[in-house]
């Protein structure tokens, strides 16, 4: 396994994590994820910690809780070997105060997922989603007591935006907080707006990118193909109301990239479409899912191995998007002297309206 720091914290996470969003499987969204019982998740683990990849994900609203539950009781004896990552303020109950990030839901929400661990620390907290109803001082000056305290050991943000996000590391650094070191950010081939302001953002304040979804929320599976119906067991007949848009036409030129590359090197769709994102800059962490031992196996297989740069600038250029204003200016070059871009620019085929 190859390890990486975590933004400039001076901690290392594995490149690839794993995402326990299939522990539990209750409720709409997550029982078409997975429905794994400790048992299995045991085993996954243990697949996991053999392989290095010792980074588990889970969230207070993963199937009400269950999924944290179900990772603690699986990771009981051998807590020491894992880097445990959740995240919490989204809504779990019907209180006017089951939501946020105001000192009274971080506190208990903290103390909750603990409870559900089975441990005294996490060693990464993410807030899901930034709070425009708390402010930013409150909110952090609590994440910094709850380091202080010992509970917490290092703190991520995800799905901010770029002001947000930066509005946070103001406030931590004017009071000597402690900062956001890492974001759980979305980020594919057929979602690449992390580029445009979230990674520069990272590579100028340290962030590291831990990301979710990286197959496109199950897109880039090997199972979608041009012309063909979508496959009777893929996730996006019960979640697609759930997943990030993505363009028809962008999507199968990704996926005939992908078939093309797969063929000439002998990997799997999810093993190419994973290392891309390995390549990119910022990214400290991809976090895979899987619900079965062979998926887990098959995205380990990720690992090991570098697409050339011939591969990757075609799978680039298949997957490129125009970026929003202010940012295309600095993207096609027009900017670039005093701008260059974390990535290349590639032109892509449609162009802006």
């Amino acid at each position: 396994m190859d390890y990486r720091y975590l933004g400039t914290s001076g901690f290392k996470v594995p490149a690839l994590g794993f995402g326990a969003g299939t522990f539990g499987g209750e409720g709409p969204l997550f029982s078409a994820w997975g429905n794994t019982d400790v048992a299995e998740a045991k085993r996954l683990i243990d697949i996991c910690l053999d392989a290095g990849a010792n980074l588990f994900d889970s969230a207070d609203v993963y199937s009400d809780g269950a999924s944290e539950s179900i990772l603690g009781a699986a990771l009981k004896g051998r807590r020491d070997r894992a880097i445990i990552s959740t995240k919490l303020n989204l809504r779990t109950g019907d209180g006017p105060n089951d939501v946020g990030a105001s000192r009274h839901h971080l506190i208990s929400g903290v103390d909750r997922a603990l409870k559900r661990l089975g441990t005294d620390y996490i060693d990464l907290l993410h807030l899901h989603h930034f709070d425009a109803m708390t402010p930013v001082e409150q909110v952090m000056s609590t994440l910094d007591e709850l380091v202080r305290a010992g509970k917490l050991r290092y703190l991520g943000a995800s799905n901010f935006s770029g002001w947000q996000l930066m509005k946070s590391q103001a406030v931590a650094d004017r009071h000597a907080y402690s900062r956001f070191v890492a974001n759980q950010t979305y980020y594919s081939l057929v979602g690449r707006d992390y580029e445009w302001e979230l990674m520069p953002l990272g590579l100028d304040q340290g962030i590291g990118a831990i990301v979710w979804s990286p197959l496109g929320w199950g897109r880039l599976t090997g199972k979608l193909r041009r012309g063909q119906p979508l496959p009777a067991g893929s996730r996006l007949h019960d979640t697609a109301g759930f997943a990030p848009p993505v363009d028809q036409e962008r999507l199968y030129r990704v996926v005939d990239a992908l078939d093309a590359i797969a063929a000439e090197t002998g990997r799997t769709v999810p093993q190419i479409a994973l290392n891309w994102l390995l390549q990119r800059p910022t990214v400290s962490s991809v976090l895979i899912g899987a619900r079965n031992e062979q998926q887990l196996h098959d995205n380990l297989g990720a690992i090991g191995w570098a697409l050339d740069a011939g591969q990757v600038a075609r799978l680039d250029t298949a997957s490129a998007v125009m970026p929003p204003y202010p940012y295309y200016p600095y993207w096609n070059g027009m900017f670039a002297e005093r701008n260059p871009p974390p990535v290349p620019f590639i032109v892509p085929t449609e162009s802006p309206a």
